[in-house]
This record gives structure tokens, sequence and C-alpha cells, in this order.
């Protein structure tokens, strides 16, 4: 099994491809060891003691060093994790334990029932347009809410604590989101 590794905007996040599917469906982020603990992957790659975020998404694996660490060391550390999990065909959540978990996909804020469409037009461009691009640097985008010409997204993954997230959110989603849906004003990041 060859598992590929890339480099992500976010320099302590690196981005690995096992080449087979990950997730059926969605994502998931693991911020911290405790969050892992659904998932023998996750815990595992946490076990190392150097990492900070684990993201799972569709076809990748993003994980993020804890700060200081060397990557040269860390890569070989989670390749070999990776190789063994999907080597085994080991589960990549504890049986019982994932559909057990609540993850909020709730708005964040109180939204305006007048705005259902034009949510669902920042929704529709979101899953269409933003997500994918954000899918290649090793993250995800979650919508939180739109009031009062702001919109609310989440960061997840790579895209966590990025340095350049702040320049994506402003410079490529507003500028996408603002394009299609004038009522969008600005978006801020929660």
């Amino acid at each position: 099994m060859l598992i590929e590794t890339e480099t992500t905007p976010n320099p302590a996040t690196r981005k690995f491809l096992p080449g087979v599917p990950v997730m059926d469906g969605g994502s998931r982020d693991f911020p911290s060891a405790e969050a892992a603990e659904a998932s023998p992957l996750a815990a595992a790659l946490f076990a190392t003691g150097e990492v900070e975020g684990v993201f799972f998404g569709r076809d990748f694996i993003s994980v993020t060093a804890q700060p200081g660490v060397d990557w040269r060391g860390l890569e070989v550390d989670v390749l070999q994790i990776l190789l063994d999990h999907f080597s085994s065909g080991a589960p990549l959540f504890r049986p019982g334990s994932a559909a057990g978990i609540f993850i909020d996909d709730a708005p964040a804020i109180d939204e305006d029932p007048a705005n259902a469409e034009i949510v669902e037009q920042i929704k529709e461009l979101l899953e269409t347009r933003v997500r994918p691009a954000v899918a290649q640097d090793g993250g995800d985008i979650i919508y939180r809410g739109f009031k009062d010409g702001t919109l609310y997204l989440a960061m997840q993954g790579a895209c966590s604590g990025c340095p350049s997230s702040t320049i994506t959110l402003k410079r490529g989603v507003e500028s996408l989101i603002r394009h299609y849906v004038p009522e969008v004003e600005t978006v801020e990041a929660i």
C-alpha cells in the first residue's frame, strides 16, 4: 500500500492520502486526544505525543503536529500508523461509539427564518464550490449561521489554525459568496 503525503498551507499540518476511502460521507474533526477516543486510528496518532489534531476527510487524513515538532520524524511515525491501520482492515471507529457521538451541526447563531432561501444558496455554494477546494488543502469548512449580512463559518482540519485561513476566508470564500449572494456582506470564522 502506498500512502501519499502532501503539505498543506498550514505548515503544522500534513495531508495523507491512503488511496482508499477514509469516510463514506462527511468528515470528522478530532481537536484533542479525548475526542479521538472514538477512533482507534485517531487515538493511535495522538498516542505519538506529537500530534495536536487529526481530521478525517472522504479520502484523506490530515494530521496537525504540536508546536515545535519536526515533521521529518513525525511523518515516519504517522505513515507507519496509517499503514498498519489500513493494511489490517481495522475499523475507523470503535464499535458502538460513532453512532453515539453528537456532532452539533445546528447554526451557532439565531437565524432569521425569512433568510431561508439565502441560507440554501449559501449552503449550495459551500457544498459545490468551497468545500472541494478546502478539502484539497486537507481541511473542511462548515456552515455555522447567517445573520444581519454576516456569514459565520468554522474551519476544520488543516484549515483550523492555519496562518492563511483568514486570507482564504476573506479573499476566497467571501469574494465567491458575495458574488453569487449579494446579501452576504462579510464572512467571519467562529
